[in-house]
C-alpha cells in the first residue's frame, strides 16, 4: 500500500523548509529511520529519517523547493493491505520525529474502526520528540486549505503534478493556496519550472493556458521564443563595450527564504528595537601575536587552533565578568534587565547559506585551549550547514570577526536579545608609539555596539578598555579574572 510522508514540525515555530538534497531516488529502498532528504529551515539544515520501510514511489517536491509544514514530502510501497495502512497513516509524520513512537501508540494508531478510516486523513503536524495531536487542536494548527485538498484527491503521477507554491507573505508567513486576494506563485509541475529556468523564462510574467491557469510546457516554449535573439559573437574587444540601445543582460531574481530570510527579520527587529551606541578602540596587540606564536610552537598545543579570536574571546568572558551590564538583555513585557549568570557566546560566523551565529556555552568557564576546540569545532560546523538548532540560541553576547576580510572597524548589529556584540578588526603591521619611540607594531581596532537602554557609555568605555588592555598585555588577565 502506498503511504504518504508529510514535512513534520522541525520546532522553533517553523513553518516551512527547503529541499537541499534528497538522498533518495524514485524506485529505492529505504529501511526505518533511513535518512532521506536534507532540509534546510530558517536557522540549519536538518536531516529527516523515513518513518516507515518500504519502495519509494514518488517524491512531491524537487531539489530547491520550498516545502509547508504538512505537505507531502514523498510516498512510499509499504506493502500490506488498505485496512491497517489507512489506519495508520495519520502518525507517519510522528513517525520521523527523532523521538519514535512506542510499539503500544503503534497499535492504537493502527486500530481506528472502518468509518474512522474513510474519514478525510489530514496531515499531522508533529515536533521532534512530539507524539501525533487529535481532534480540533491538531486541526488548528493547519496552514491552509491546500494540504487537505490533496488529501481528497489521489495524487497524480509526479510529472503531471502541479506546484502550486504560494507566496510568502510581506509579514513573513506562508500564504495557503486558498486565501483569497493573496499572490500566489505561478501554477505548474516541476518539469515546466525546470524547462523555464533553464530558458531564463520568469513564469511571474506569464499567463498560463492550461486547466485553472497552469502554466504548460508550451507557454514557456512561447515565452522563450519571443524573447530577443542573442547578438553574433564578437571579440572579447568588441564585447565588452555594449552598443548604444542593446538589450541589457537579465536581472537576477532571488527567493528570500532559509537563513537569510532569518538573519534579515532578527536585523531588522534589532536595529529598530534597541537603540544601537557603537565605540572604538585601537589596540597595540603585539604581546598578543608573540603569545600566539609561542602557543604555536609548543607540541604540547599541537592540533589545537589557537587564533586571536580565541585570545579575544577570553578576553571579552573577563571583561564580562567585571562589567554585567553588557552580558543582560532588556525584558521589554516583563520590564526588568535581566542579567546572565553564565556568558554564553556567540561566534558569526558566515556560511554559503547566510550569517549564522552559534553560541559557545558556558564560555567565562573555559580555558584558552578549551575555548579554541569550541570555537573551531562551532565554525566548522556552521560551514557545512549541520549548526544544531540549540547551538542558535540562548546566546548572551557576540563577537563577529571582520579582520579576515581585512577590515579595520565597523558598526555591528546586535543579535536581538543581547547587549552587546564585539567586532575585531584585521591585524596590521602599523607604525607605533612605543616606549617614546616609533616602532613597527601589531594593532588591531576593536568595535563595540550596545543597546543604551542596557548599558551606559561609562560602562560600555570601561569593558571595552578591559577587552583592550588584555590585548595589549595579556599577562594582565591574571589579576583581572
Amino acid at each position: 500500500m502506498i503511504r504518504d510522508f508529510a514535512l513534520p514540525d522541525l520546532g522553533e515555530g517553523l513553518t516551512e523548509s527547503e529541499i537541499v538534497a534528497w538522498r533518495v531516488k524514485v524506485g529505492d529502498h529505504v529501511e526505518l529511520n533511513q535518512i532521506i532528504a536534507d532540509v534546510e529551515t530558517a536557522k540549519a539544515v536538518v536531516e529527516l529519517p523515513s518513518p516507515f520501510e518500504g519502495t519509494v514511489t514518488a517524491l512531491h517536491a524537487a531539489e530547491g523547493e520550498t516545502v509547508n509544514v504538512g505537505e507531502k514530502l514523498f510516498s512510499c510501497d509499504t506493502g500490506g493491505d488498505a485496512a491497517g495502512i489507512e489506519g495508520a497513516s495519520a502518525t507517519d509524520a510522528a513517525a520521523a520525529a527523532p523521538s519514535q513512537a512506542t510499539a503500544a501508540e503503534e497499535e492504537r494508531a493502527a486500530a481506528p474502526a472502518a468509518s474512522e478510516a474513510a474519514e478525510v486523513r489530514e496531515p499531522t503536524l508533529v515536533g521532534y520528540g512530539a507524539g501525533a495531536e487529535r481532534g480540533p487542536k491538531r486541526r488548528a494548527r493547519r496552514l491552509g486549505s491546500a494540504a487537505l485538498r490533496e488529501d481528497l484527491v489521489p495524487a497524480p503521477p509526479e510529472h503531471d503534478r502541479i506546484e502550486p507554491d504560494t507566496a510568502t507573505r510581506p509579514d513573513g508567513s506562508g500564504g495557503g493556496a486558498d486565501d483569497a486576494g493573496r499572490a500566489e506563485r505561478p501554477r505548474s509541475t516541476p518539469p515546466v519550472r525546470k524547462l523555464a529556468r533553464d530558458l531564463g523564462v520568469d513564469l511571474e510574467q506569464l499567463v498560463g493556458t492550461g486547466e485553472r491557469g497552469l502554466i504548460t510546457r508550451s507557454d514557456v516554449e512561447a515565452a522563450a521564443s519571443e524573447a530577443p535573439t542573442s547578438a553574433p559573437e564578437t571579440t572579447p574587444a568588441a564585447s565588452a563595450a555594449p552598443r548604444a540601445g542593446a538589450a541589457l543582460p537579465p536581472e537576477t531574481r532571488i527567493p528570500i527564504r532559509g537563513v537569510r530570510k532569518h538573519t534579515a527579520a532578527a536585523m531588522v527587529r534589532s536595529a529598530f528595537t534597541a537603540p544601537h551606541v557603537t565605540e572604538f578602540l585601537t589596540v597595540d596587540v603585539t604581546a598578543t601575536m608573540e603569545l600566539l606564536a609561542g602557543i604555536r610552537a609548543d607540541r604540547a598545543y599541537a592540533g589545537h587552533k589557537v587564533t586571536p579570536l580565541t585570545v579575544v574571546a577570553k578576553a571579552l568572558c573577563i571583561a564580562a565578568g567585571r562589567t554585567p551590564e553588557v552580558n543582560s538583555r532588556w525584558d521589554e513585557e516583563a520590564q526588568e534587565i535581566v542579567r546572565f549568570g553564565s556568558v554564553n557566546l556567540g561566534i558569526a560566523a558566515a556560511t554559503e547559506r547566510g550569517l549564522v551565529v552559534p553560541n559557545v556555552k558556558g564560555a567565562e568557564r573555559m580555558t584558552l585551549i578549551e575555548l579554541a576546540d569550541a570555537i573551531a569545532a562551532l565554525a566548522d560546523t556552521a560551514r557545512s550547514g549541520r549548526t544544531a538548532p540549540a547551538d542558535l540560541s540562548g546566546g548572551t553576547i557576540s563577537i563577529t570577526n571582520i579582520g579576515v576580510f581585512g577590515i579595520d572597524a565597523g558598526t555591528p548589529i546586535l543579535n536581538p536579545g543581547e547587549a552587546a556584540i564585539l567586532a575585531m578588526g584585521a591585524v596590521r603591521r602599523t607604525p607605533w608609539e612605543h616606549r617614546g619611540e616609533i616602532a613597527l607594531r601589531d594593532v588591531m581596532t576593536l568595535s563595540l555596539s550596545f543597546d543604551h537602554r542596557l548599558v551606559d557609555g561609562e560602562q560600555g568605555s570601561r569593558f571595552l578598555a578591559d577587552v583592550g588592555r588584555i590585548l595589549r598585555d595579556p599577562g594582565l588577565a591574571l589579576t583581572m579574572a
